[in-house]
């Protein structure tokens, strides 16, 4: 196991398209949104234990979740919690976890992870990884996974690969599109040129340090300053003054788009970002009617297409007369919605908490 390897699990979003089981107070990557036994982040650290060194492993969450990584990842060293006092997406998440990498090894090659993906070929996952980081090791070139696509989904972002005559597993970048309308999505899927951006990066820690360097130079900034405070009494406050003047932006956006030494690898390892209940019930195990109950205590007459999630030891549920919705009830909640409409469940939580107030979190 190569000690100059490292992986940073990015795990502060909150989950609310999983509503109502992901709540504020326990986003769906510290659930067991499968029904496995193990946490979607337990699984993202099972994983990444087979090419990593326990000690190597960072987390970066928001500090409220600090104290729920610990206890569900008690293999990860606390010191490799970071929290973060503010959300200020992906880009000052990253740039403090490779500060705090970097000081510890400079040598480092990382690979950047969200904490709630879904990997079905783990063993092709796992080579890719691997050859990817080889592929950093040699290069100062910033690289990412591109998902084959098998449908022109929306709500993946999309990379563009440049033409490549002698097909090699490292292609350069020429674009990146964030969720494109239907129609373009199925041009990118007929171009065959397009891959899905999966949102899980490698590159060497100087690397990214540089690119960031340059294309975000405030937060740059910000983190050269801060930085001699860091493993120091003072670093909770450091972070805190650096998040409160970082702007909130991407990696993606901010780094990847501009950057020319991009790089993707192609690959199809059975990755879903398990971003929605429709990408749940898309990977989901099926009746013969395409119904999936997850705890198989609903019984369905004529019903056809539905995500249903009945939580509760002794509660059962009859389905009848119901096609393509997702139903989801907890102890404290109840979803009911069109499988088609789900991507309006943010705008309907708004209206809720208008109605309830704090009951919605």
């Amino acid at each position: 196991m190569d000690k100059s390897y490292y992986c940073v699990i990015m795990a502060g979003g909150i989950g609310s398209r999983f509503w109502p089981v992901s709540r504020s107070d326990m986003p769906k990557q510290f659930l067991d949104i499968l029904g496995v036994g193990r946490t979607l982040i337990q699984q993202t650290f099972d994983r990444f234990t087979k090419i990593i060194p326990d000690e190597n492993i960072y987390v970066v969450t928001n500090e409220e979740y600090s104290s729920i990584v610990h206890e569900q990842l008690p293999k990860v060293p606390v010191e490799n919690i970071l929290g973060e006092p503010m959300r200020r997406n992906t880009a000052p998440c990253i740039m403090y976890a490779n500060s705090k990498i970097g000081l510890k090894n400079p040598d480092a090659k990382i690979v950047v992870t969200p904490a709630d993906h879904l990997i079905l070929n783990e063993d092709l996952f796992l080579d890719n990884i691997t050859e990817g980081l080889e592929f950093v090791t040699e290069s100062n070139s910033l690289l990412t996974l591109g998902i084959t696509p098998n449908r022109p989904a929306t709500g993946y972002g999309y990379i563009q690969m440049s033409e490549n005559p002698e097909n090699q597993k490292f292609i350069p970048v020429k674009t990146f599109t964030e969720k494109p309308q239907l129609e373009l999505a199925k041009l990118f899927l007929e171009s065959g040129d397009f891959l899905w951006n999966s949102g899980i990066f490698l590159w060497k820690q100087t690397a990214i340090r540089d690119a960031i360097k340059k294309h975000l130079k405030e937060l740059y900034s910000l983190f050269s300053e801060g930085i001699k405070n860091f493993n120091t009494p003072r670093e909770k406050e450091a972070i805190t003054e650096i998040y409160s003047g970082a702007k909130s932006i991407s990696i993606d956006f901010g780094v990847m788009e501009k950057e020319p030494n991009v790089y993707v690898m192609q690959t199809n390892f059975g990755w879903s970002d398990l971003g929605t209940w429709n990408s749940l019930y898309t990977i989901a195990e099926k009746d013969e009617a395409a119904n999936s109950d997850l705890y198989k205590n609903v019984l369905f007459a004529n019903s056809n297409r539905n995500y249903v999630n009945i939580q509760g030891d002794d509660k059962i549920a009859i389905i009848r007369d119901l096609d393509d919705f997702i139903v989801v009830d907890t102890d404290k909640a109840l979803l009911i919605c069109k499988r088609e409409n789900e991507q309006t469940l943010t705008e309907m939580l708004n209206d809720a908490k208008v109605k309830f107030g704090d009951n919605i979190k």
